[in-house]
C-alpha cells in the first residue's frame, strides 16, 4: 500500500540501539575530533609563530603575526569548510554520502600532513603556504559535516536519533580537548630538553631554534585519528534511506540493512516504482519553499547567529585570557612556555565546560527536545556574555579573574549543552533524503559564515571597541539566536519521514492516484 512507509525503513526507526550505532558514531565522530583538533589547534600557536617568524630585533616584547596575517591563519580553514560544506553537501544527495565520504577524510589527511610541512625561507611564504593548505583542509572538513550528521540520522532509530547525531559532533570536545593535550605534552618536552630563559632577560634566546618543530608537530598529529577510521568508512553500506528514496533501488536498500540489522527484510520495490517521480520537488521550487523555506531559514540563521560567539570565544580565547591577568604577560615567558600556559588555560575550559556541554546534550536531547536545548543554551549564553561585559571592570581585578574564567566557562557550557549541538542535529532530521545532506551543508556553510565572521571580526571589534562592547555585541548576537530558534521545528520521536513530508507526499500519491481512478472510471 502506497500510504505506509517502506519496512527497511521502518526497521531502522524501531531498531534497538545495536553495535552498529556505536561503530558509526565512532567511525563519524572520529572525522569531528579530526575537524575540531585541526581547526582550534592553530588558535594554540599563533603566538609561537609570531616570536618565530616575526621577531623584531631591539623589540622590548616578542613578534607577534601582523593583524591581517593573524586573521587569516585563524579564517582561511573556515573559508574553505564553508566552500566544502556546500560542496560535498550537494555532492552526497547527488552521488551518495558514502562515495563521497572517502573523498573528505583523506583530503583533511593530507592537507593536515601539508600545513606542518610548510618549509620555506622567508616569514610570508611559510605563512602563505601554511594558510592555503588549511584552506583544503578546512575543504575536506567542511564536507565531514552535511555527510556525518545524514549518515548519522539515516542510521539511528527514531528513539535516540537525536543522542546518536549528537555523540557524533560531541566527538569535537574530545578533538578540542586532544589539541590542548597535545600541545601541553610537546611544549613541555621541548621545553624540558631544551631550556631557554624569558623574552625580557634574553630576547634572542627565548625562542630556541627547535620551536619550529613545536608547531609542526601539534598541526601533523591531527592526521592519525582521521587515517585510522579511513578504512572503515570504506566498508559502511550505503544508508538505506538514500538508495531507497533517492536512488530508487528498494532491493539493494534491503540487502544492505539485513546484513546490519541482522534480520530480513522485504525489498518492496513495487512501492518505489509507484513513487518515481512523483511530486519530487527541488530545492528551488514553490513546494519547497511552501513546506520548508521557514525550516531552512531557522536552520541557517541560527548556527551562522551562533558561530559569531562560538568561533570568537574560542579562537581568542587566549587574548581575553590574557587582558585579564589570568596569563602572564608574553616577555616574561619564553616562547615554548607561553605554547604550555596557552594550551593549559584551553584544556582547563574544555576539560571543565566544553566537553560536559556536549555530552549533557547527548544525554537529554532526546528527552528535552531539540527545541527547548537550543532556546535554553541561546538563552544562557545571552545572560552570562553580558553578565561578563556589563561589569567588565570588576573582572580584571585580580581578586575577581577567577569569577571571570568560571562565567566565561559557563557560556560555553552552554553552547554545547545547546546549540552548537542542535544546530547540528536538526539539520539532518527536518528536510527531505533527496536534498538532506544539501540543506544541512546550506545550514553549515550559513554557520561557518559566522566563524569567519568571528575570526575576521572580533579582533577589528576588539580594536576598536574594546573587550567589554565586544562582549555585549556577542550578548546581543546570542539573543538573536534565540528569537530565530522559533522558526525551528521539534523532531523529537518522529521519524525522518514524519519530518521532511515523504511520509506525507506517499499518501499525497495514493490520494491523487484514487482521484484520478474515479476520474477515469466509465459511468
Amino acid at each position: 500500500m502506497a500510504g505506509e512507509p517502506l519496512k527497511v525503513l521502518d526497521a531502522l526507526d524501531v531498531a534497538k540501539t545495536q553495535w552498529y550505532h556505536f561503530t558509526a558514531i565512532v567511525i563519524a565522530g572520529m572525522g569531528f575530533f579530526t575537524d575540531a583538533y585541526d581547526l582550534f589547534c592553530v588558535s594554540l600557536v599563533t603566538k609561537l609563530l609570531g616570536r618565530i617568524y616575526y621577531h623584531k630585533q631591539g623589540s622590548d616584547k616578542p613578534g607577534e603575526l601582523p593583524g591581517n596575517v593573524a586573521a587569516a591563519v585563524n579564517g582561511v580553514a573556515f573559508c574553505g569548510t564553508l566552500s566544502g560544506q556546500l560542496f560535498f553537501g550537494w555532492l552526497g544527495d547527488k552521488m551518495g554520502r558514502k562515495r563521497v565520504y572517502g573523498m573528505t577524510l583523506m583530503l583533511m589527511v593530507i592537507c593536515s600532513v601539508a600545513s606542518g610541512l610548510s618549509f620555506s625561507s622567508s616569514p610570508t611564504s611559510v605563512v602563505a603556504t601554511l594558510c592555503f593548505f588549511r584552506f583544503w583542509l578546512g575543504f575536506g572538513i567542511g564536507g565531514d559535516y552535511p555527510l556525518s550528521a545524514t549518515i548519522m540520522s539515516e542510521y539511528a532509530n527514531k528513539r535516540t536519533r537525536g543522542a546518536f547525531i549528537a555523540a557524533v559532533f560531541a566527538m569535537q570536545g574530545f578533538g578540542i580537548l586532544a589539541g590542548g593535550v597535545v600541545a601541553i605534552i610537546v611544549s613541555a618536552a621541548f621545553d624540558a630538553k631544551y631550556p631557554a630563559p624569558s623574552y625580557q632577560e634574553n630576547p634572542n634566546a627565548s625562542t630556541i631554534p627547535q620551536a619550529d618543530y613545536v608547531w609542526r608537530i601539534i598541526v601533523i598529529f591531527g592526521a592519525f585519528p582521521a587515517l585510522l577510521t579511513y578504512y572503515w568508512r570504506m566498508k559502511m553500506p550505503e544508508t538505506a534511506r538514500y538508495t531507497a528514496l533517492v536512488a530508487k533501488n528498494a532491493k539493494q536498500a534491503a540487502a544492505d540493512m539485513s546484513k546490519v540489522l541482522q534480520v530480513e527484510l522485504e525489498s518492496e520495490q513495487d512501492k518505489i516504482e509507484e513513487g518515481k517521480s512523483k511530486n519530487e520537488f527541488g530545492l528551488f521550487s514553490k513546494s519547497f519553499l511552501r513546506r520548508h523555506g521557514l525550516h531552512l531559514l531557522g536552520t541557517t540563521s541560527t548556527w551562522f547567529l551562533l558561530d559569531i560567539a562560538f568561533y570568537s570565544q574560542n579562537l581568542f580565547q587566549k587574548d581575553i585570557f590574557t587582558a585579564i591577568g589570568w596569563l602572564p604577560p608574553a616577555k616574561t615567558m619564553n616562547a615554548i612556555e607561553e605554547v604550555f600556559k596557552i594550551a593549559r588555560a584551553q584544556t582547563l575550559i574544555a576539560l571543565c565546560s566544553t566537553v560536559p556541554g556536549y555530552w549533557f546534550t547527548v544525554a537529554l536531547i532526546d528527552v528535552m527536545g531539540r527545541f527547548a536545548i537550543q532556546l535554553m543554551g541561546f538563552f544562557f549564553m545571552t545572560v552570562f556574555m553580558f553578565a561578563l561585559a556589563i561589569p567588565y571592570n570588576h573582572w580584571t581585578l585580580p581578586d575577581h579573574r577567577i569569577g571571570f574564567v568560571v562565567m566565561y566557562s559557563l557560556t560555553f557550557f552552554f553552547a554545547n549543552f545547546g546549540p552548537n549541538a542542535t544546530t547540528f542535529v536538526v539539520p539532518a532530521e527536518i528536510f527531505p533524503a533527496r536534498l538532506r545532506s544539501t540543506c544541512h551543508g546550506i545550514s553549515a556553510a550559513s554557520g561557518k559564515a559566522g566563524a569567519i565572521i568571528g575570526a575576521f571580526g572580533f579582533q577589528a571589534a576588539e580594536k576598536a571597541f574594546g573587550v567589554k562592547k565586544t562582549l555585549i555585541i556577542l550578548g546581543v548576537v546570542n539573543g538573536l539566536g534565540a528569537l530565530f530558534t522559533l522558526l525551528v521545528p521539534e523532531s523529537k520521536g518522529k521519524s525522518l519521514e514524519e519530518m521532511s513530508g515523504e511520509a506525507g507526499e506517499e499518501v499525497e500519491r495514493e490520494t491523487e492516484g484514487r482521484a484520478e481512478s474515479r476520474r477515469t472510471m466509465p459511468v
